[in-house]
């Protein structure tokens, strides 16, 4: 869980998705609780929250390729709450294996046919 965390590329699936938006919405609460009067401790979590956003766009991006859209489609209002709780597709599509292990392409036989396991 959380391999590659930066990267855009891939598909996870609503777990993984659901415990990032999670943590990305404690660290949120968090910081609301930090009177901004310690300066030097409020800009250093502001700062800490650009690549934390960074991280909720590219598992976004990720939940979308596993339901077999764009990242864009994060950017759809309420589709955030959609990918939490739609399932994926089945097997492989243009942006990889379906991470749970489900209808994925395992081998090939002597002729080329796909054999699904």
């Amino acid at each position: 869980m959380f391999k590659k965390p930066f990267s855009f590329d891939g598909r996870i699936r609503r777990t993984e998705y659901g415990l990032s938006y999670l943590l990305y919405i404690i660290f949120i609460v968090i910081i609301s609780f930090i009177p901004q009067e310690s300066s030097m401790l409020y800009i250093f979590l502001v700062i800490f929250i650009i690549p934390l956003i960074w991280v909720l766009l590219a598992q976004g991006a990720k939940r979308c390729h596993d339901r077999g859209n764009t990242g864009w489609y994060q950017l759809i209002p309420f589709y955030g709450f959609w990918m939490l709780f739609a399932d994926s597709d089945n097997g492989e599509n243009q942006y990889g294996p379906n991470p749970k292990g489900i209808g994925n392409i395992d081998e090939v036989d002597e002729i080329g046919n796909h054999l699904v396991q």
